[in-house]
């Protein structure tokens, strides 16, 4: 996902929380218990060492429990809950160690503490080649889905990590202006807008200013005129308000964003497509659940999740107040997976 997306996900700032929560339960460790997570979490290897490189070309394992990890926002933790719904009926046993931070998990991932975590397909292309790579390296991912999956698994397998197959559901940077102004303008991708030649003042995070799939990305794919940047953050409340009452034309928000229409707003598409293909990914420690019946069970996900289901689970979490849990395993049951 783009880089105001990161911001909106948390996934690199912000405190750190560890809490196991049982499949069916709601048995949490607290106290010491939650501080020994989190120092095994800060302690673990970053991959297999020079001495274990062999679990990178072992079978696959396929460990009878297995640990699901969760980034800690709403969206993250849905799909961990799915994730344990659905390997819970594979016959594995399931806990959900949330971790609001990839520097984190990943390692964590890496090293078999944290066995399965759902991931994006870009984003996480780009991240892993950092890492690996150093942080000034180029980015590697791109729109097109099949040469991030193909650049992804190649920087995941050295590291004892297994990326399973995408579904249709993906959460990425999205733009969206106030309803009254589009029908004004005919817009209905960014193109319009580009060719509309309009002044744009855009709400977004003030990183927008420099990302390449923000406001210079507009720019150089789509000729639109930003003005200026207004710094009230990815798709929040304040941001939407200031397209719905004409003091910002454009805000930036992500794709699985089911509260625009609440503020009057539509979304503009992405007809160039200068947003990367960050797709839902699980992604799994080879050692511990890189098995078939692992992939199968998870994989029963992608066939039914699509981004607006994504979005509009978001939406009964953030807006109706029902708890991570509860909404995934409605969904599975209503989709016939259960």
């Amino acid at each position: 996902m783009g880089a105001g997306a990161d911001a909106v996900r948390g996934r690199a700032a912000g405190p750190v929380r560890a809490v196991l929560r049982r499949t069916g339960r709601q048995a949490r460790l607290s106290g010491l218990a939650g501080l020994t997570a989190l120092t095994v979490l800060s302690g673990c290897a970053t991959g297999p060492s020079l001495e274990n490189r062999g679990q990178v070309t072992a079978a696959p394992g396929d460990s009878r429990r297995l640990s699901i990890g969760s980034a800690g926002f709403t969206e993250s933790e849905l799909l961990a809950q799915m994730y344990a719904v659905l390997l819970g009926k594979a016959g594995y046993g399931t806990g959900i160690l949330t971790v609001g931070n990839r520097e984190l998990y990943e390692p964590s991932l890496e090293s078999g503490q944290i066995d399965v975590v759902p991931e994006y397909a870009a984003t996480f292309a780009d991240w892993l080649n950092a890492k690996t790579n150093g942080a000034d390296a180029d980015p590697v991912a791109s729109p097109d889905l099949g040469t991030t999956m193909k650049v992804l698994r190649g920087l995941a397998t050295p590291r004892g990590l297994t990326v399973l197959p995408p579904g249709r559901a993906v959460d990425q940077n999205a733009f969206a202006v106030a309803a009254s102004y589009a029908r004004q303008h005919r817009l209905k991708t960014l193109s319009d807008l580009g060719r509309a030649k309009l002044p744009v003042r855009l709400a977004a995070g003030d990183e927008c200013v420099r990302r390449p799939f923000c406001a210079p990305g507009l720019k150089r794919t789509y000729g639109i005129d930003i003005t200026a940047v207004d710094p009230k953050g990815v798709g929040t409340t304040p941001a939407k308000q200031a397209v719905q009452n004409g003091q910002d034309q454009m805000v930036l928000t992500t794709s699985t964003d089911a509260t625009v229409e609440q503020f009057g707003l539509v979304f503009l598409a992405d007809d160039k497509k200068l947003q990367n293909a960050d797709y839902v990914v699980p992604v799994v420690n080879r050692a511990r659940a890189g098995s078939r019946r692992v992939a199968a069970a998870l994989g029963k996900l992608n066939s039914v999740l699509t981004t607006q289901d994504l979005a509009e689970l978001n939406q009964r979490v953030d807006s109706w107040r029902r708890l991570p849990e509860d909404v995934a395993r409605d969904y599975l049951r209503k989709k016939g997976l259960l």
